[in-house]
């Protein structure tokens, strides 16, 4: 089944007046997204208030639960992707962590083992920093294979919606933690950061776990690992089938009288997606929740930005934790460095650039999206960068 990648209408899908004009020019500038005429939100059957917590109480946990047995079921690549080519300088293990998490769809497994690797003397400090970052990188890829496994299963639905989402996430991700973690690296390497010495094990529990937690560990039990992963799609697919009957479908003109809400605002986004992310423990969870939200029309992609920059900040949560139980001062540094430097300078994009920076990446996103071929090529590049890292 083929994606249409067509060129979104900037015009709203209501009848041409001179004041839609000018508010579909002045919307083009901001790079403000506007429905459009092809977008299709199929009507659903209401489901009663009294099962609507249920359904999506369940949404959620069949969602957690396939994050938790793709993760597991992709696991044992890490292994296979530390040998000592990989890991003998800095640029390779940025490389090693960015492709490592980009090909297991998680993030956090590649950044606990920067940690490990740096406990156990098979890397530098410099080097658990880099592939750190690396694994940060490649962490929002997931969005990606989400957004089209959804836009696969809703035919006749504007399908650049979802998939839009991952290359939002991606590109956020490398404007934020590029610069600011050189900036952490020179830090780290003059040794800002040695001061900090944390001599205590906090006890900390993802809410996510302790609800849903059983589950992956239950089918892990009674499955072979290597079925774990195609397992994990299915289950995927059943929760956001769930999460669907919930979540009514809203019109062009419901979404321009809500251009008020909060959820239209910079900042409130922004802790939004900190908070969630940390709630979770899982930017995995955080960023594909934006998946469905954008494809039914609850959400503008532009305004999904903050929201981004603010899971990328508190996904280090989990990764400092295990710094902690470690025992390695060292680990807790890399950790605080890499948190730092890239919450800095997401606040100084946020308070200062915000305009321009969500007028470049929109721009950027549509234009990769403008075909299957960009598409293509931008996932190319995703793994020929990393690969090109290790090689040099």
């Amino acid at each position: 089944m083929s994606i249409g990648f067509e060129e979104e209408r900037a015009d709203a899908a209501v009848t041409p007046s001179t004041d839609d004009h000018e508010h579909a020019r002045r919307a083009h500038i901001e790079g403000i997204e506007l429905p459009s005429e092809d977008i299709d939100l199929p009507d659903l059957r209401p489901v009663p208030r009294s099962l609507r917590a249920g359904y999506l109480a369940a949404g959620v946990g069949l969602f957690v639960t396939a994050l938790g047995l793709m993760r597991s079921g992709a696991e044992v690549l890490i292994p296979a992707l530390e040998g000592s080519f990989l890991t003998d300088n800095p640029l390779s293990t940025l490389g090693l962590g960015w492709l490592g998490a980009g090909v297991v769809l998680s993030g956090s497994p590649v950044a606990a083992s920067s940690l490990t690797l740096l406990d156990g003397g098979a890397i530098t400090r410099d080097q658990s920093f880099t592939m750190l970052t690396g694994s940060r990188l490649g962490a929002a890829f997931v969005v990606v294979v989400v957004g089209l496994l959804y836009a696969l299963r809703r035919p006749g639905s504007n399908r650049r919606a979802p998939v839009s989402i991952g290359v939002l996430s991606l590109l956020m991700t490398a404007v934020t933690y590029v610069p600011g973690a050189l900036v952490g690296y020179v830090l780290l390497r003059r040794g800002t950061f040695d001061a900090f010495d944390v001599g205590t094990s906090p006890s900390l529990t993802s809410a996510t776990d302790t609800l849903f937690g059983w589950a992956p560990d239950l089918v892990r039990d009674v499955l072979p690992a290597w079925v774990l992963f195609p397992v994990g799609l299915l289950v995927l697919l059943a929760g956001f089938h769930l999460i669907d009957k919930v979540m009514p479908s809203l019109g062009s003109e419901q979404l321009e009288h809500g251009t008020g809400a909060w959820y239209t605002r910079k900042w409130p986004m922004f802790l939004l997606g900190g908070g969630v992310t940390l709630l979770t423990l899982s930017v995995a969870v955080s960023l594909t929740l934006l998946v469905p939200l954008v494809a039914r029309g609850h959400l503008r992609r532009a305004n999904t930005l903050p929201y981004i920059a603010g899971a990328n900040i508190t996904t280090l949560a989990d990764t400092y934790v295990a710094a902690v139980l470690l025992g390695n001062q060292d680990a807790v540094r890399v950790v605080l460095a890499v948190t730092v430097s890239v919450t800095v300078w997401t606040l100084v994009l946020l308070a200062v650039f915000y305009p321009v920076l969500r007028r470049t990446i929109l721009g950027a996103t549509r234009a990769i999206l403008t075909s299957r071929v960009r598409l293509g090529a931008f996932v190319a590049v995703l793994f020929a960068v990393p690969v090109g890292l290790i090689a040099a």
